[in-house]
């Protein structure tokens, strides 16, 4: 063999290995995407659930706290501005700004539960309605629910963003479109405690 074909057949041996390897790394970029995106997938039906129970706790407690009427229509908007957060959220998990918006809603929303608890506290008469307890009940196990499924998200994202900014991978990640993840995290500390929920 001459010389020229051993170069010919070793430059080919580094194409070859080069695509295998360009291929691999998309491969699995496309795979860490596809499980923070099934993780986000988890946080969005529990928060879907949550919005669902709080309007059930503001029409039983409408009958017992008629004159605070400001703090359930506070709870409402709350509740209705992090639902179009969520639903944007599930549509892009992957956009920052969308998570974001997302984490500031379910923060006010969180604050303004908590408000709302505080003040049923003064109620004795609604914390011993059996349809309030049970879905105070509820509500608690989807705040747990919610926390776990935030914290299986952000796991994910750690890894997908891991894995897009070492080496190799950085050099295709911006080239096919890999952008960075954004975590779901609560910014104010206040914020960040689910509201409690006692009765």
């Amino acid at each position: 063999m001459s010389a020229g074909i051993i170069i010919l057949i070793i430059i080919g041996v580094f194409v070859v290995v080069g695509i295998f390897l360009v291929v691999g790394i998309y491969n699995k970029l496309v795979a860490l995407r596809n499980r923070f995106k099934n993780a986000f997938s988890q946080i969005d039906v529990q928060l879907k659930r949550r919005h669902d129970l709080i309007p059930n706790l503001v029409e039983t407690a409408k009958g017992y706290i008629k004159h605070e009427r400001e703090t359930l229509e506070a709870v409402i908007q709350a509740r209705n501005a992090a639902s179009s957060a969520q639903e944007k959220a599930s549509a892009n998990p992957g956009d920052p700004s969308v998570m974001q918006a997302l984490a500031g809603a379910e923060g006010m929303l969180t604050g303004a539960m908590g408000r709302f608890f505080a003040l049923s506290e003064a109620y004795p008469d609604l914390k011993a309605n059996q349809n309030m307890m049970q879905l105070s009940e509820e509500l608690t196990s989807t705040e747990n629910k919610v926390a776990f499924s935030r914290q299986a998200y952000n796991d994910s994202v750690m890894v997908y963003n891991t894995a897009r900014e070492t080496f190799p991978a950085v050099i295709f990640s911006g080239m096919f479109g890999f952008n960075a993840a954004a975590l779901f995290e609560i910014e104010n500390p206040a914020e960040k405690e689910a509201p409690k929920v006692q009765f």
